[in-house]
């Protein structure tokens, strides 16, 4: 069972999913027992591809207090681990379609290594996101409608 450290809720809310992929997160030294101990947040993060390899920017993790000179930067970039054919696909759709790469969760597997889930994104424009919330009313009220009848 993986233990989930953070969500990105925004991203469901202002991009339009269309593809996900699980990647592995180079963390160095105080920053695995921080993320251990979930103090990491998704707030404007992003990822690029650059030089053959996915960069995750943005990404806060708060540094370890026990671990006093050894702490790195909280923002740095981190980079994700992904086999070469994923990185290429992922280059190829973002360069060509503009997509955008953005990580929906974190998370350590089953065999404790911290991955991250990396989503190929399109904004959502602003009517996008009211049809969105009238659909989800219209749910809610059906549900309401149906669990009364019964």
């Amino acid at each position: 069972m993986s233990t989930i450290i953070a969500t990105n809720k925004k991203a469901f809310r202002d991009y339009q999913i269309f593809e996900s992929v699980e990647a592995g997160i180079e963390l160095k030294g105080s920053e695995v027992k921080s993320f251990r101990s979930r103090k990491a947040d998704f707030a404007d993060s992003f990822a690029r591809v650059e030089n053959g390899q996915v960069i995750l920017y943005n990404m806060h993790i708060s540094p370890y207090a026990e671990a006093s000179y050894l702490n790195v930067a909280e923002k740095r970039p981190r980079r994700l681990l992904l086999h070469k054919k994923e990185i290429d696909k992922l280059a190829i759709r973002v360069n060509q379609s503009g997509f955008t790469l953005i990580p929906l969760k974190a998370f350590f597997n089953e065999r404790g290594y911290a991955k991250i889930t990396l989503a190929l994104c399109k904004g959502k424009r602003l009517y996008d996101k009211r049809d969105d919330i009238k659909k989800r009313e219209t749910e809610l009220k059906i549900k309401r409608i149906t669990r009364n009848r019964g």
